[in-house]
């Protein structure tokens, strides 16, 4: 019985200091983040992304963004997710439905520059 307490006493000092080091390296990951995604796409670049939106997006969320395949994606729509988990989910998609990844496609500027486009109220 002492033999598996101990055993037990070490699993649980080695889940938490790896519990330790996973949340650190998330920390400095998600530290970083912002000062890697701060780059504004060029005035070029920008169109292209527009019109990325309105051509490929628009192809599954509506060319209005209301709605189709993929769920309305207006600002008024995602005024409470943050910029953050829009970029993400531009970058890697949903796994199991029909959203793709277009890491590909963009760069993690591009896909913050992206979110806050989609979080702006139309003009």
């Amino acid at each position: 019985m002492l033999q598996i307490l101990r055993l037990v006493t070490k699993l649980t000092a080695l889940f938490l200091s790896g519990f330790a080091v996973l949340s650190a390296v998330t920390l400095l990951v998600l530290s970083a983040a912002p000062a890697a995604a701060s780059a504004e796409p060029s005035p070029e670049r920008q169109a292209e992304l527009r019109n990325l939106l309105v051509q490929d997006c628009g192809s599954c969320h509506g060319l209005t963004l209301a709605g189709g395949l993929g769920p309305p994606i207006r600002a008024e729509d995602l005024s409470i997710k943050p910029v953050e988990y829009l970029a993400y989910t531009i970058l890697h998609g949903r796994p199991g439905t029909a959203m793709p990844p277009w890491r590909p496609f963009l760069s993690e500027a591009e896909a913050v520059w992206l979110a806050q486009v989609l979080k702006a109220p139309a003009e």
